[in-house]
């Protein structure tokens, strides 16, 4: 799915300056000692989870494998989950809106991070005169599969982090350097992996891997567009991707497991029968991973496995 009604402006993406009470100074931790941390998904809870380590107590309102961003509607359960929070990390770009309505009075004095603006993609891609967004498949809100963006998240939360416990600020830089390291690691791993080959995408939500795989993208606009809308493939454009699997023209078929949709299984089905391999990812974090590095690692490794042959 790509970038619908954008949140950008709607919350800032700079963070904001803690309130003081009647003159004292605000508590900053949880009854438990550690940071309260809120996240629209469990990915982007994963990398601020990574950073602060035992220092913070992370709670994700999406967090079931099945759950869409897109569609869900907050709940009062959410409303108490934020509130009191110390910092809390949403996607925007249109992906996550529910967690604007969730940013009341009463978190005005949270840190926020929000991770489209920062990956910088809206504003390579504005149109040069007005600076509106265009409607460019280019321009894609499931910024966690930038690995860039994701580093530059780890090192704001390192940085936000900080300035809520100033006595931790050297755990948080090490764990977000750290951390960092290895999302560099794995970039090097599929960077021009694929060069020269193409790859069918049953939904654009692990673009910017595939970016840096080097692939192209054979997927016709038309389906892309059914699948992101939830609309009925066009039969042309459905018998196209069927043809281009049927005569192995692509190396592989990159798959969202959460979307649901008749047509787009039985392209899976017809690459498992003609022997393409099938690359399984996910817009949140799926049962059985420790975090962010272990779920991204499994599918760097898959993808850059099935480029390879």
């Amino acid at each position: 799915m790509t970038v619908r009604n954008a949140m950008l402006g709607a919350v800032a993406a700079v963070t904001a300056v803690a309130l003081t009470a009647c003159g004292g100074t605000p508590a900053t931790t949880t009854a438990n000692g550690k940071i309260k941390v809120v996240a629209s998904t469990n990915v982007w809870g994963s990398v601020v989870k990574a950073v602060g380590g035992d220092e913070v107590e992370v709670t994700a309102i999406i967090s079931d494998p099945s759950g869409d961003p897109h569609s869900y509607n907050s709940k009062p359960s959410d409303v108490a989950a934020v509130k009191d929070a110390k910092l809390v990390i949403f996607n925007g770009g249109g992906y996550d809106d529910f967690f604007a309505t969730l940013l009341t009075a009463e978190t005005e004095g949270a840190k926020k991070i929000e991770t489209f603006p920062l990956s910088g993609k809206a504003s390579d891609h504005a149109e040069p005169e007005t600076g509106a967004e265009p409607h460019d498949h280019a321009v894609n809100e499931h910024v966690w599969y930038d690995l860039e963006t994701v580093r530059k998240v780890a090192d704001q939360a390192a940085a936000d982090l900080s300035e809520i416990a100033p006595d931790k600020q050297d755990a948080f830089r090490a764990n977000a350097a750290d951390f960092g390291q290895k999302v560099d690691d794995l970039r090097k791993r599929i960077e021009g992996v694929g060069k020269g080959k193409k790859v069918l995408e049953t939904e654009a939500v692990a673009h910017y891997l595939l970016d840096a795989a080097g692939v192209e993208n054979a997927t016709p606009d038309t389906f892309s567009e059914a699948v992101e809308g939830e609309t009925d493939i066009p039969a042309a454009a459905l018998a196209e991707v069927t043809r281009l699997v049927e005569q192995k023209q692509v190396t592989a078929v990159v798959n969202n497991v959460q979307t649901e949709n008749t047509a787009v299984k039985q392209v899976v089905e017809k690459a498992g029968q003609t022997g393409v391999p099938v690359v399984e990812v996910t817009e949140t974090l799926p049962e059985g991973v420790t975090g962010y590095l272990d779920w991204m690692t499994k599918q760097v490794d898959a993808l850059a496995g099935a480029l390879r042959g």
